[in-house]
């Protein structure tokens, strides 16, 4: 096995771990979705502040990765850097796209709408005729609606009563039942005060609220406010017809084994790099077996706590990182420029993680790439 010396001056000999195998059947006792990862056109202007130019085949290669796994995909979602460098031009595509993709391998999608297309200040009427013109969007590919957290919305509303408002507007409207999303502050500082109040606590009967008011249009909730007590309190509250999709990143395997009063389905970024182990995790699940469940997914928790640590907005490039080294695209690149929001320490801890983790199907290429960052670095040795 190769070995490289790492910054610290110790020298890391690959362990030629591996991931768990495909179950090769689809899975049952729990909807997972992976929050999906884009793959930048590493020869096209992607700097801060420029129009997103992907590379359409690596991204929709990735996409075919996760369905052949047996996970949904949740596109053009924050791990697809919705508000970090992906415009709404190229998220309008990427949505036709994938939810195409999909048609065509009978894969599982759920797609993203938002505001983002709003620009400056903006009014709640505005707010909700920019959250109708992505629904359309996401409508006319035929995918599943997850209504994101929105900055405009944040910025504009005075209180719970703004919040009830837009929500009731759209989900009396729309075609099929969609997914709410609430993303903590940790996620994006800018929806601090997201559901009308700081308070978390308040916040959660805001939302209840709102669904209690359209349970038939909601098909789940995606939590993220990593926060496993705070999940279970909320999910247990949840009518029987709406589904608690934990977005946990820190806490995923105890929320999606659940205990005897329900259990947490999944919508995780963690699950890009984690294709397999979640599969087979939950492969055993379907046949009874929580133990051999925790024995999958319980020792990828550092690697994701570390790959989402603080700053946590900043794991997008952790997810890239990976797919980069796991041979999933040809170069570290992202929009906006994001490849450089890590610093070296994190990026090599993040490399030897996942590989006692079993990441890498080619150990020797992984370990080739490590060096060569660290040699462009300036500590390669």
């Amino acid at each position: 096995m190769s070995t490289l010396r790492l910054p610290d001056g110790t020298l890391h000999t690959m362990s030629g771990a591996t991931a768990p195998a495909p179950s090769g059947t689809a899975l049952r006792s729990r909807v997972v979705y992976s929050a999906a990862h884009v793959v930048a056109d590493p020869l096209a202007d992607n700097g801060p502040g420029r129009p997103a130019v992907l590379d359409w085949d690596a991204t929709l290669a990735f996409r075919r990765h996760l369905w052949a796994h047996g996970l949904g995909v949740a596109e053009a979602m924050d791990t697809a850097q919705r508000g970090m460098g992906l415009d709404w031009a190229a998220t309008r595509e990427l949505i036709r796209r994938s939810a195409a993709e999909a048609a065509s391998v009978g894969g599982l999608i759920a797609c993203g709408a938002g505001t983002d297309q709003l620009g400056g200040p903006s009014t709640l009427d505005e707010v909700i005729a920019a959250y109708e013109e992505q629904l359309a969007v996401v409508d006319a590919a035929g995918a599943i609606p997850i209504l994101m957290c929105s900055r405009a919305l944040a910025a504009a509303a005075t209180g719970p009563d703004d919040y009830a408002r837009v929500y009731d507007r759209l989900l009396s409207q729309v075609s099929r039942p969609v997914i709410l999303h609430w993303l903590g502050p940790m996620f994006d500082p800018a929806l601090t005060g997201y559901w009308g109040s700081e308070d978390l606590s308040s916040a959660a009967e805001t939302m209840l609220g709102v669904i209690a008011a359209h349970e038939s249009a909601v098909d789940g909730v995606k939590i993220s406010l990593l926060d496993a007590d705070r999940e279970i309190a909320f999910r247990r509250r949840l009518p029987a017809s709406v589904r608690c999709y934990t977005g946990d990143d820190f806490n995923y395997p105890q929320l999606i084994e659940g205990d005897e009063q329900g259990f947490s389905h999944a919508l995780l970024g963690i699950f890009d790099p984690l294709a397999a182990h979640a599969s087979a995790a939950v492969a055993r699940l379907d046949a009874g077996d929580a133990k051999g469940f925790r024995e999958i997914l319980d020792p990828t928790v550092t690697l994701a706590r570390h790959t989402f640590a603080a700053p946590t907005f900043n794991y997008k490039t952790g997810v890239v990182f990976l797919a980069w080294l796991a041979g999933h695209q040809d170069a570290f690149r992202m929009v906006g420029g994001l490849e450089n929001a890590r610093d070296i320490p994190y990026l090599t801890r993040l490399f030897t993680l996942a590989d006692e983790a079993g990441l890498y199907p080619d150990p020797e290429a992984a370990a080739a790439k490590m060096r060569a960052l660290l040699t462009v670095a300036g500590v390669g040795r």
